[in-house]
């Protein structure tokens, strides 16, 4: 049974249910992911995509992602369209800066996602000089903790002496990201303090969903206690004031919502969020399984049509009313939570309400 919710938040979700209707009804796209490679330089213990150094798919050549941006200006402000290019590793496309210069000359601001294992000056300059406007790197722990994570020796001192790089220079929108394991959990303090001693502002962190090679590593998995404690260290940071640390925006998570991230839960994938994956096929957020793609570039789809008469999956989540979530009486909010953590026959993997109860 879930826990019970306070009048004040009840009333909050409520007021804030309208207005998500409202952009579900809109579908404004907002967002769109470019997995622009599924090579990796690193071998993480959760990946989901099985990403490796020699991929079996070959990187997606800049020519054909712009053709999906030219289908997005047709109908969007491409100002208003935020690339996010993620992987796989974007740095081990030799040519990113080249990609970043071309999106960016369509109009388009762009950013990425990356380990920040390969990221020297001198390529961070040229990032920057392409238009490169905001950055994420993965930070999942002190020393050996992310190394172990990560699957590499040496894999923290690139990603902090990266994380201290970017935030000196002063020129993008900049955090970092920490997936919580169980031995990370351990050491959030310190983690923290070490951030905040980098000069770090914003700090995001989220779970590891059981998916792919994490979902038989029990190491990988907080426990209840654990991840109430997860929620109640990012409730309080954010209180202390000294850094800005915010919950993944994955889950409905009760009592929680409003007090971990700068707002209340939705999932937006299909709604705000689209992606074009490396083998061409037209998703959502790129962390959902393949069994709800929309459509394929290299099918001769056009994205925008596709965006615009598919992706019914996404926006009306009524199916998502079975088993237990059948009978939960905060469907309403959470609608049957985030897309990536429903299996290929639409059943539920993990509920976050589940966790939160004593």
């Amino acid at each position: 049974m879930a826990e019970r919710l306070s009048l004040r938040r009840l009333i909050a979700l409520e007021m804030v249910k309208k207005l998500q209707d409202g952009v579900i009804e809109e579908h404004p796209l907002r967002q769109l992911f470019w997995e622009c490679t599924l090579r990796c330089n690193l071998s993480c213990r959760h990946c989901g995509s099985d990403c490796k150094a020699i991929s079996s798919v070959k990187d997606m050549p800049i020519e054909d992602f712009l053709k999906v941006l030219d289908s997005v200006s047709k109908e969007c402000d491409p100002h208003k369209v935020m690339i996010n290019v993620t992987g796989g590793e974007p740095l081990m496309r030799p040519d990113l800066d080249k990609c970043g210069k071309a999106i960016y000359d369509k109009g388009f601001p762009w950013g990425m996602v990356t380990n920040g294992y390969a990221l020297t000056p001198e390529r961070n300059k040229r990032l920057l000089a392409s238009g490169l406007r905001a950055m994420t790197i993965s930070l999942d722990g002190i020393g050996d903790n992310h190394d172990w994570m990560r699957g590499r020796k040496g894999s923290f001192e690139r990603a902090a002496a990266a994380i201290k790089m970017v935030i000196d220079s002063g020129e993008i929108e900049f955090d970092v990201v920490t997936c919580v394991n169980k031995r990370s959990f351990q050491e959030l303090p310190r983690l923290k303090e070490f951030l905040i001693g980098l000069g770090l502002k914003s700090w995001r962190l989220f779970t590891v969903f059981p998916v792919g090679r994490a979902a038989d590593d029990p190491e990988l998995q907080l426990d209840k206690d654990q991840f109430r404690g997860l929620m109640e260290f990012i409730r309080d940071t954010r209180k202390e004031g000294r850094i800005m640390a915010s919950y993944g925006c994955e889950g409905f998570l009760g009592n929680f919502e409003g007090d971990v991230r700068d707002g209340f839960y939705m999932c937006n994938a299909g709604v705000t969020v689209g992606s074009v994956l490396a083998d061409g096929s037209f998703s959502a957020c790129p962390s959902i399984r393949a069994d709800y793609n929309q459509g394929n570039l290299y099918a001769g789809d056009d994205f925008m049509e596709i965006w615009n008469s598919r992706y019914a999956v996404f926006r009306d989540r009524s199916w998502m009313k079975k088993d237990k979530c059948a009978s939960c009486k905060y469907f309403r909010f959470c609608r049957g939570n985030g897309m990536h953590l429903r299996d290929g026959d639409g059943n539920l993997i993990l509920c976050h309400l589940d966790r939160l109860q004593a």
